[in-house]
């Protein structure tokens, strides 16, 4: 997974679309936010906009947890997707993320997925 994440990342990070936060202690990465711009039609939530942002990852070392980095990182998010003009945003939650997200104002949606069978996978860039 972490070589074709490395290639879906790369033009991403280049056109800005996908930006993020990381949290070092002593100059090692402990804890992380990955943030997207997504291209979405006006919706019933953002009648005048054509975006969505997206938290696509949130990561804290084990050792790290329960110290506020993930709420920080969180609001670190949210305030950077009002600073793109984004007032709209989605997220997954695990299990163990979802009371800091409700505890933030975020809340569940009736989205559904499902894995689809017979499709042909679309080729990663760089393949």
């Amino acid at each position: 997974m972490s070589a074709a994440f490395r290639v879906w990342l790369q033009p991403r990070l280049e056109d800005g679309s996908y930006f993020g936060f990381i949290v070092e202690d002593e100059g090692a990465p402990v804890a992380g936010i990955g943030l997207m711009l997504i291209d979405w039609p006006p919706h019933p939530s953002h009648p005048r906009e054509d975006r969505r942002g997206y938290v696509l990852n949130i990561f804290v070392e084990p050792l790290y947890r329960r110290r506020g980095l993930a709420n920080m990182l969180m609001e670190l998010g949210e305030a950077e997707f009002c600073k793109r003009g984004v007032s709209y945003g989605v997220l997954h939650a695990t299990r163990m993320g979802k009371p800091l997200y409700e505890r933030m104002g975020w809340a569940a949606t009736s989205e559904m997925a499902k894995t689809l069978t017979g499709t042909t996978t679309g080729k990663i860039r760089g393949q």
